[in-house]
């Protein structure tokens, strides 16, 4: 898969930082090519030499061996901008001459660093732009997929691509835009300066280049394969600390902390061994370039000496302005050789986000979806089966298989059977969380499929058996999607809970922060928190999954009694274990491995023997 296209789509809203960065880089290597060229004259002038550089040479003067090659009109423009350059800087005494030349050089290097500081921010401002899309976009998508994708991917590994991953991509794209614009720049200019001075020895200069581009192309192959390693251990890593941190209960209430420091051990020293295999091959080359630049350097050292000892070929000073300029080289191109590492990184990463982005959800709203604010008639399910993933088939592994039943406006439905006989996943298929594999649920005569996925949703309220609180206040969790409730409602919602009077009781009542997941609060209090929520949410559907199975057993009578008062014409799915919270119910279906085995009121079931009987006896033996 090739990235690349697909990032430059978050480029294109900061064309405008883009091209003004751009625009500085060039100015940049415009200054520092000039502020390099700058040094020569002072030394001259310091030093008492006649002026003999290539940008203050009078016209009478020999040019180098590398200006016999420019054509001779170009020349004679040079030659009259240098001479009118030379005088206005080399005029008058040494003295002054002197002063002016250190103002000049002080100024191109203000200039320089400016330029680079306007490049810097701009840059950023593109850097930071693409990261904020980027998660934006990620995040976005993440809440779009499927609950199926959740509980098939563990939560450490999206973090790790929301965070690590992205900051990856976000390398490339300042490798890209400034390492791949500002580095070839800075090498035109030294390598233009170079050759205008002896395209002699600077084509031998560059006998490094090739061997360098091969080098650089060797490592980069290698780098993409361990860049991708290391940060599926990474996502390793950020797993077994986010579970580690959620499951810190179960952690110490079984003494397991000495087996969850050895798990993380194990992979944070595969993480480390990784990074260390990047940076063994990253790392080389940068010095290989280096030195093998040197080793050229020296050569041109020894045979450009020689030449200037002998009073042939370059004078003194445009000798020196040659090593300047081929030494400047170094800089550049090491930091080009660290670029293919960095592009690499981000296209592993790129692949690691886009991944995700092309993801479809599996359940989504159909083109011509109809909103619809209630139904009249009721509920029914027609034959429908439903396996997981990789259980398409119809086989001893599906968790539904031909449920059918109905359930008429207003009435109140248990839902009852053994652990593991697909209550919780028959009561996912309402608010579409999963859609069937076969058969259809109809909200009067309306398939659920045809029905706005959002709107569907909003007709229901649901109180799961894992309570999901968040780290805000107690005000803002009851009246989770919800806007401008009243504090009356709030309170009334509140009450029915059976939660109000321990709310008051916090240090700041309705506007105490109740810590991640309501850690600061009991098993009872958050699950009454989550009754409130769904109580004022108002719904004309009510699902319920074992709604009062942390309450003590005075809450659990006060809840269940404004369950009882709620559910009055409303539609409500009740999953219970303990059979005295439905024995009001106006039908009770009885699963079993997926199937409806019992079906009836709570009077009739009791009288058939059966699973029901023989959970009720189990629960009331006493």
């Amino acid at each position: 898969m090739n990235v690349y296209p697909r990032i430059l789509r978050y480029v294109k809203p900061y064309w405008l930082a883009l091209s003004g960065s751009i625009f500085c880089i060039l100015l940049f290597t415009l200054l520092s090519g000039a502020s390099l060229i700058a040094v020569v004259p002072f030394l001259n002038t310091l030093f008492k030499v006649s002026s003999e550089s290539p940008a203050l040479t009078s016209p009478d003067q020999a040019a180098p061996s590398g200006l016999s090659q420019v054509p001779t009109q170009l020349g004679r423009q040079l030659d009259t901008l240098k001479e009118k350059v030379s005088q206005w800087l080399l005029g008058g005494d040494r003295r002054e001459a002197l002063l002016r030349l250190c103002g000049v050089i002080l100024l191109l290097i203000f200039l320089k660093n400016l330029f680079d500081y306007f490049q810097a921010y701009l840059m950023a401002r593109v850097e930071q732009g693409i990261i904020k899309d980027l998660r934006n976009d990620l995040y976005r998508h993440l809440n779009e997929l499927s609950l199926g994708y959740f509980s098939r991917t563990r939560t450490g590994q999206l973090i790790s691509r929301i965070t690590n991953d992205v900051n990856l991509v976000n390398g490339g794209v300042s490798a890209g835009f400034v390492t791949l614009v500002k580095n070839p720049l800075l090498i035109l200019a030294y390598l233009g300066m170079a050759f205008y001075l002896s395209w002699e020895l600077t084509l031998a200069a560059l006998l490094i280049l090739p061997t360098s581009l091969l080098l650089i192309g060797f490592i980069g192959s290698r780098l993409r394969r361990a860049s991708s390693f290391s940060q599926e251990k990474m996502a390793e890593v950020t797993s077994v600390l986010q579970e580690t941190i959620s499951g810190v209960r179960v952690v110490k209430a079984f003494a397991m902390e000495e087996f969850e420091m050895r798990k993380f051990r194990t992979v944070a020293n595969d993480y480390f061994k990784a990074l260390l295999h990047i940076t063994r091959v990253s790392k080389l080359a940068g010095p290989l370039t280096e030195f093998l630049g040197a080793i050229v350097g020296v050569g041109i050292l020894w045979f450009g000496g020689q030449q200037v000892l002998a009073g042939e070929g370059l004078s003194p000073g445009e000798f020196m302005l040659f090593l300047l300029a081929i030494f400047s080289l170094m800089q550049p191109v090491k930091e080009l050789s660290s670029v293919n590492t960095r592009l690499q990184e981000a296209a592993a990463a790129g692949e690691r986000i886009f991944e995700i982005l092309e993801l479809e959800p599996e359940v989504v709203s159909l083109p011509g979806a109809k909103k619809i604010e209630c139904f009249e008639r009721g509920i029914r399910f027609e034959r429908v089966s439903f396996a997981y993933e990789n259980e398409e088939t119809v086989s001893s592994t599906e968790v539904l298989r031909d449920i059918s039943f109905e359930v008429k406006k207003g009435e109140i439905l248990a839902i009852v059977g053994p652990s593991g006989a697909g209550k919780s996943t028959l009561v996912d298929l309402l608010p579409r969380f999963y859609d069937p594999q076969q058969g259809r649920i109809l909200l009067d005569d309306l398939d659920l499929r045809e029905i706005e996925v959002k709107n569907l949703r909003r007709l229901m309220g649901i109180v799961t058996q894992e309570t999901i609180l968040f780290h805000d206040s107690v005000r803002n969790n009851i009246a989770y999607g919800l806007q401008e409730i009243s504090q009356e409602k709030l309170i009334q919602a509140a009450e029915a809970a059976n939660a109000h009077r321990f709310i008051i009781e916090l240090p700041r009542g309705y506007d105490t922060v109740i810590g991640e997941r309501g850690v600061k609060l009991s098993g009872g209090q958050r699950q009454r928190l989550a009754i409130a929520r769904a109580l004022l949410k108002n719904p004309p559907i009510l699902i319920l999954d074992e709604a009062t199975s942390a309450l003590d057993s005075e809450s659990e009578m006060l809840v269940q009694q404004a369950i009882e008062r709620l559910m009055v014409n409303r539609t409500s799915f009740v999953i219970a274990h303990r059979l005295s919270t439905i024995l009001h119910a106006h039908q009770i279906i009885v699963l079993d491995k997926g199937r409806i085995v019992q079906r009836g009121t709570h009077d009739e079931l009791l009288n058939q023997k059966g699973i029901y009987q023989k959970l009720y006896k189990m629960q009331f033996r006493a």
